[in-house]
């Protein structure tokens, strides 16, 4: 049913624009609904604050009863209404969104699926039932016009602060948003919200850098995929993840999912291990990751995905963040694009929490300081988290220093070897005792107390033609633990398995020269030394580059990257292009789980080079093949029936020599 997703090319861009232009009242106002039904002109400062809201959203509910009840949204705007704030708000008209704003983000199909619902007879809505609950959904007559109306809304409430028409404002809408994937509708959502209204923003205002900050307790799958490889929208989601098993389920949600291409870097993942994380918990990720990166990247717009499903409470979230935390939380984003912020209602299922919730937020966005919190201190679980997300994300932001989050007391640096350096060790010594490899030297102090250990040749290295340059993290560890819950290793049961071995036999017997090359990075490095290292791995492979592989006497180098080792040798190609494409005959990728790396855009010379020398091995069941979308820039992709990425390499093996020998 998955269709190649609509983009502004495919479309009539003056449609879209004209119904952009039309939906507000002006430069000095917003369109307002009148009692009569008429639109008026609201005339206010430009630091008001606006609000989304139409009951017509309720109409959208399960007969048998759900989670998403349409109750949500009421008791929001009662409780606003209670409290006064209603009263301070400028009430932004509500509209449906327009099928050409859909195709902004979405596939045709999928705006045909939805808008089907309207005609489906209730034979129909029995037949589709369980098709339905596999994707997480229910469906009524009314979901087309709630789901139109809930994404139109959070459009009008992005485009009122775009213009310049509101300071701030709060979309309390229905059905949720963030889990629509460009071509499925899933998880409670059937338009992905915020990801249309930020498309619309950026195409027909001159906003372009928007921060899009997901708190809600589930990852916001939909929305990451929507801007996986664009630098213009950075992404950043706190979530609950319980190792890939917690919704939406698998590892797109995981630290190490953080874009492709031109977007490497600009998605953020937070995934919490485990359940009951609070306040000091989300906070100390917000001042160590969320404000660090957005500060870096300076947004010209914040939107918040403001799922209120991590509330204490919440059944379905488990968490334990208070109105307190989330008032303190829009408090730090509101320092951001100059005050402009969206707050969009994603999830949210105990009606007592969300509607508290919600009123913390709204009185925050009005003004108010954020409520009062007392001493806390981040759990274990927290810290270790947030500096396994820092070493992460340094690789991509300046403003990330993993050091300042490990979570080792200081003087324990002076006590403990790190596994990674243990390993690194354990590897120089095998390559040089059983397979006859040497180190290959640095030339400054700075340079080897990043690199060392972490580069082997074999001697023949300066006269042989043929040099095989294997590009990789160590071996995968095969770990049995005591517990789950305590993560304590039993040593004498774990063991690392190293897929390097048949490789390094067939390079010799081949009489090839051999590099060997390891991206697994330090933990622990000076201030001076960390300076510079936005991409760890990349910086490395360009050097020995530059200073050994350019010199040798090698005519003909052939690059294998695995796992990790893709994206640094894909790093390697973008930014020594005219010397890569010089001399090498092949470049090897194999994959495993990994992500797939992508030639740049608009990079013809290199496409059309990557396409007659590219290998790429993934096993078949990588998302790649599942969501049908091999694309050109990912070079010639073949698939394997092995899934254990830990296998993968070996079971390549006799294909990738194949391919070698043509």
């Amino acid at each position: 049913m998955s269709e190649q997703v609509a983009g502004p090319s495919s479309m009539n861009i003056d449609d879209v624009s004209q119904a952009a232009e039309t939906t507000t009242a002006g430069e000095d106002g917003v369109a307002v609904p009148s009692t009569n039904g008429n639109v008026e002109t609201a005339r206010y400062a430009s630091y008001a604050v606006g609000y989304v809201y139409d009951p017509r959203m309720m109409l959208h509910s399960c007969a048998s009863g759900h989670q998403e009840d349409p109750e949500r949204i009421s008791r929001i705007f009662d409780m606003l209404k209670t409290s006064g704030c209603i009263a301070q708000m400028v009430p932004i008209a509500i509209r449906e969104v327009r099928r050409q704003e859909v195709l902004l983000v979405h596939s045709e199909a999928l705006w045909d699926k939805v808008m089907y619902i309207a005609s489906m007879t209730e034979q129909d809505f029995t037949d589709a039932a369980a098709y339905y609950e596999e994707l997480s959904l229910y469906a009524h007559p009314s979901t087309p016009l709630c789901a139109k109306l809930s994404c139109g809304g959070v459009i009008e409430a992005s485009l009122a602060v775009a213009k310049g028409q509101v300071k701030r404002s709060f979309a309390i809408v229905r059905p949720p948003g963030h889990h629509a994937e460009p071509e499925e509708h899933m998880g409670f959502c059937f338009f992905n919200n915020v990801s249309v209204a930020a498309k619309v923003v950026q195409t027909f205002t001159p906003i372009k850098k928007i921060l899009i900050l997901d708190w809600d307790v589930h990852h916001g799958n939909g929305t990451q995929r929507a801007f996986y490889d664009d630098p213009s929208v950075l992404y950043i989601s706190l979530h609950r993840y319980d190792g890939g098993q917690f919704y939406p389920n698998g590892p797109f949600g995981s630290m190490t999912s953080c874009g492709e291409g031109p977007g490497l870097g600009y998605s953020v993942n937070i995934p919490w291990p485990t359940h009951h994380m609070g306040d000091a918990d989300y906070l100390y990720a917000f001042q160590q990751i969320v404000m660090p990166i957005a500060m870096e990247f300076a947004p010209e717009l914040v939107i918040i995905s403001a799922g209120f499903d991590a509330a204490k409470g919440d059944e379905l979230g488990e968490c334990d963040v208070t109105p307190a935390g989330y008032s303190h939380m829009t408090h730090m984003l509101s320092t951001l694009a100059n005050g402009r912020m969206v707050v969009a209602l994603e999830g949210g299922y105990n009606l007592d929490a969300i509607s508290n919730s919600a009123l913390a937020v709204a009185q925050t966005i009005l003004g108010d300081p954020p409520l009062e919190l007392g001493p806390m201190v981040a759990s274990e679980i927290a810290t270790e988290t947030v500096w396994q997300v820092a070493l992460e994300q340094g690789k991509y932001w300046k403003n990330i220093n993993p050091k300042a989050t490990d979570p080792l007391e200081p003087e324990d640096e002076n006590i403990t070897w790190s596994i990674p350096e243990l390993l690194k060790a354990h590897r120089q010594d095998y390559l040089y005792r059983q397979q006859g490899l040497l180190q290959i030297p640095f030339a400054t102090e700075a340079l080897d107390e990043r690199f060392n250990a972490q580069a082997a040749c074999t001697p023949d290295i300066m006269e042989n033609k043929t040099l095989v340059v294997f590009v990789h993290e160590l071996g995968n560890l095969r770990v049995e633990l005591d517990s789950v819950v305590t993560c304590n290793v039993q040593m004498e049961h774990s063991y690392m398995v190293d897929m390097s071995k048949d490789l390094i036999k067939w390079v010799k017997d081949k009489k090839y020269a051999y590099l060997d090359i390891n991206t697994l990075p330090k933990p622990f490095v000076t201030k001076k030394a960390a300076r510079g290292t936005g991409n760890w791995s990349g910086d490395m492979l360009t050097y020995v580059w530059d200073n050994y592989i350019e010199l040798v006497g090698a005519r003909q180098v052939i690059l294998i990257g695995y796992g990790p080792g893709c994206d640094t040798i894909m790093h390697l190609i973008t930014h020594r292009t005219v010397a890569v494409m010089k001399l090498t005959t092949a470049v090897i990728q194999v994959v495993g789980h990994h992500h797939i790396p992508v030639t740049p855009r608009d990079a013809g010379d290199i496409l059309s080079w990557y396409l007659k020398r590219s290998f790429v091995v993934a096993p078949k069941d990588h998302r790649v093949f599942t969501s049908g979308k091999v694309l050109k820039r990912h070079g010639n992709v073949a698939r394997t029936e092995e899934t254990k990425p830990i296998k993968v390499l070996h079971k390549a093996l006799p294909a990738i020599y194949d391919f070698i020998g043509r």
